[in-house]
């Protein structure tokens, strides 16, 4: 993986950024200060399995040459802050219309998951998931925000990925990784329905082997390393390609 490429950037980014994480506290998941972005996994059924619906950013900008799903921040159209989670699903709706000319009913968006970022980070941004099941229509790309899209089965992009052939940031990837597993694209919807919100509250550490995030469930997420239950993991390595994520219990 030579020093100019976009895997690598990235990668180093995500590195630095890691030094300037601070411990969470209890107010760190509904900062004010932090901006509020919304993203849609928008699934189908393919020939070989159940698909994601993926773009390419431009290499410039946030997550400059990263592949993620449809989405953006809030702005003041999508409703009242107060209830974050209708503007979240407005935002996701109105971003995905914005970039792929898809239509999606906002009511409709399934909530899959919550993610905070560490505190102390340059760039932070709380974001919520959404998937929706493929509304159909010819797909028009916005130029400026979006290079190509492609519909892939969520294990193909992890691939890709580990072999640096692709950039994605860890909330992409850990939500490819639960998706890969489900035999279509019903089976992922219904999942997100009854499994609850995952909220996840990021800390970042520097572990023996380098940089790592974790969420709630790891015996180190407090940074007590004698916690009563040291063999707990729920945590996503990231120190080299391919990235490891761990999860106990």
């Amino acid at each position: 993986m030579s020093d100019s490429s976009p895997s690598d950037r990235a990668l180093r980014a995500l590195a630095d950024s890691i030094g300037q994480a601070l411990p969470r506290q209890s107010a760190d998941g509904a900062d004010d200060d932090v901006p509020v972005a919304a993203t849609v996994v928008i699934v189908r059924d393919g020939a070989g399995g159940p698909e994601v619906l993926m773009i390419e950013r431009p290499d410039r900008g946030s997550f400059a040459g990263a592949w993620v799903f449809p989405g953006g921040k809030l702005d003041p159209a999508d409703g009242d802050a107060a209830d974050e989670t209708a503007a979240a699903r407005r935002a996701g709706a109105r971003e995905t219309r914005e970039e792929t000319g898809l239509h999606l009913d906002a009511d409709a968006l399934v909530l899959l998951s919550r993610w905070n970022p560490p505190p102390g980070i340059e760039r932070r941004i709380r974001t919520w998931f959404f998937v929706a099941g493929d509304p159909g229509g010819e797909q028009a790309l916005a130029p400026d925000e979006v290079i190509t899209a492609e519909w892939v089965r969520p294990a193909a992009m992890l691939t890709r990925h580990a072999r640096a052939e692709v950039t994605l940031y860890p909330p992409t990837w850990v939500t490819l990784h639960h998706l890969a597993d489900h035999p279509d694209a019903e089976a992922m919807i219904a999942a997100a329905r009854m499994g609850g919100i995952p909220r996840f509250e990021t800390v970042a550490r520097r572990g023996a082997d380098g940089p790592m995030l974790l969420w709630h469930g790891d015996a180190e997420y407090d940074g007590d390393a004698a916690a009563e239950d040291a063999a707990s993991r729920h945590r996503l390595e990231i120190a080299s390609l391919p990235w490891i994520y761990t999860r106990t219990g």
